[in-house]
């Protein structure tokens, strides 16, 4: 399965996900390559692997890192993830979520690579229809970031019936935490996940509060409710995913949570527990394309790929993700 000449391409490999995945594709034993434009992730922050500097909008760059590198299987994590700015400009989010990944497979069909983990997301659900999200549900995606997520699982699909391009696609909820060996420090300049928000907030008030979006949603406290999984079991379910791949040439979906739902206050409340300090906070208007409660059903990733969550508690979570920024 692990080859000492070929490589993993990591695609995004410079962003939060990404990196956490390259740092343990290495623990277990593979050579990878970095590809990303740099416009959110960090150099300073890859700690293993090869960095090829590179936009998948760019098909020059992609025939470069394919052409220089035996790759084996590409993962791929470049994709623009702000649902309410998707709302605002979904033409830069088709374009570079669903125009820019059919270059990469193009790419990889013409160097006959045919192994893709594809990150895709909750949000291609839409208003949950049940307490917890399997992969039975409807596909009802109410905002463009879930809909370009969902029409690349649709091509994806049509990729594999003409041309034998196998692809997993993880649909995770919310990813958290940190490296908890203290590694990878979080060097984004911009952050739009609730929990890094919230801690940016204590390291830089200046910045001013953090908004609540929403008070009168239909849950316990009235603030949004989201399944919080760690980046770390994030990480193991792509690797999981890429080797059934490898072994069983068959393509599949799965969705990862850790099956909690913590509300805004809640992360709050979880924040202010880990680090001693008071969170500033105002209320706001709920924000255009946000669903009330998302939480996943993993039992088909559970099963299938004998992938279980090893930090599912909140406060850990919260822990791994204050220690990256301090």
């Amino acid at each position: 399965m692990k080859s000492s000449y070929s490589s993993i391409l990591v695609v995004g490999g410079a962003g939060f996900i990404g990196l956490h995945v390259n740092k343990m594709l290495h623990s277990h034993g593979y050579n990878t390559v970095i590809f990303d434009n740099l416009s959110q992730g960090s150099k300073q922050a890859i700690t293993h692997g090869k960095l090829f500097e590179g936009s998948i909008g760019c098909k020059e760059d992609l025939e470069k890192v394919f052409s220089q590198n035996p790759i084996q299987a590409v993962m791929h994590f470049a994709a623009l993830t702000d649902v309410g700015e998707s709302v605002i400009e979904p033409a830069k989010y088709y374009i570079q979520n669903v125009t820019n990944t059919i270059n990469l497979l193009e790419a990889m069909r013409k160097y006959e690579i045919k192994t893709l983990v594809f990150s895709s997301s909750a949000a291609i659900f839409g208003v949950p229809k049940s307490p917890r999200i399997n992969e039975c549900h409807p596909c009802l995606p109410i905002n463009p970031y879930g809909k370009s997520k969902l029409m690349v699982e649709t091509i994806m699909t049509d990729y594999d019936l003409a041309y034998g391009l196998k692809s997993s696609c993880l649909r995770y909820f919310n990813a958290a935490g940190g490296d908890p060996e203290g590694e990878i420090k979080n060097y984004k300049r911009k952050d739009n996940n609730l929990i890094p928000l919230i801690l940016r907030s204590l390291l830089h008030p200046q910045g001013g509060p953090i908004t609540i979006f929403g008070t009168d949603y239909p849950t316990l406290d009235g603030t949004c409710i989201r399944d919080y999984i760690h980046v770390d079991d994030l990480a193991s379910a792509h690797i999981l995913a890429m080797e059934q791949l490898i072994r069983e040439r068959r393509s599949s979906h799965y969705n990862l949570g850790n099956g909690n739902g913590f509300s805004v206050r809640q992360v709050i409340a979880s924040v202010e527990r880990v680090t001693g300090k008071k969170v500033n906070v105002v209320e706001g208007a709920k924000r255009p394309g946000d669903p009330a409660i998302l939480v996943a059903d993993s039992q088909k990733a559970q099963s299938e790929l004998g992938w279980h969550a090893k930090y599912p508690e909140l406060d850990t979570m919260v822990a791994h993700a204050w220690q990256a920024l301090i």
